[in-house]
Parts: C-alpha cells; sequence; structure tokens
C-alpha cells in the first residue's frame, strides 16, 4: 500500500520547527529520524509515532491511536499508530509529532 504524500508533506511541513530530523524510505512508507533514532513516519494513511514505553499506555489511550504491529499481532511497546481522524488539525498533528520528536530526542544518538 502506498504511503500517504499529503500526510507525509503535512510532517515535513510540521518538522520545519524541530531541526535535525531527516527523511528516510522504509517499510513502504517514510520515516522521520533524529540522530539514527526514528521520531515518526508515515505507513498508509497512518501517523507512526514513537512515544516511548512509559508513554505508551497514554498513547494509546486518547482516541483514533492504536498499536503499531511491527510483527503481525505482536504489538511493538513504545510505538503507536495515529489514523487520519486523530490528526485532522493543525494542533493534533503537531502534538503528534512532538511528541515522537521528544521522545526521540532523549535517545543516544546511533552512528
Amino acid at each position: 500500500m502506498p504511503y500517504d504524500q499529503i500526510l507525509a508533506e503535512r510532517v515535513r511541513a510540521t518538522l520545519k520547527s524541530y531541526p535535525g530530523c531527516i527523511e528516510k524510505k522504509m517499510f513502504g512508507g517514510v520515516g522521520f529520524i533524529l540522530r539514527g533514532n526514528m521520531a515518526c513516519g508515515v505507513q498508509g494513511k497512518d501517523l507512526i509515532v514513537r512515544v516511548g514505553a512509559e508513554n505508551n499506555d497514554a498513547a494509546l489511550s486518547r482516541r483514533f491511536v492504536r498499536p503499531f504491529m511491527g510483527v503481525p499481532g505482536r504489538p511493538m511497546a513504545g510505538w503507536v499508530l495515529v489514523a487520519p481522524e486523530g490528526m485532522t488539525t493543525a494542533e493534533e498533528l503537531v502534538y503528534w509529532v512532538g511528541l515522537g520528536y521528544k521522545y526521540a530526542s532523549t535517545l543516544p544518538e546511533k552512528k
């Protein structure tokens, strides 16, 4: 399934306020990487956000959010998928992109 180009462009525009991210094609979509760590990405029509295991339950308690399945049937703790309905406004997208960026910024740089 191709990824949502419009959503990817919205994420790119949002990330202009967050320095240091690079874009990389991955998992049939696009990922946005900070110092070697993925912060967020677009897969299909959904936004993937790396929230960290400690923020997992809080993120999943929000509407239109579900676990990201790295392997079918096995949710990856610390990663969530946000459906299009959960990021219809710029403010909602800024929230999710900022959450992913903030978490990725706490991780050591990958070489």
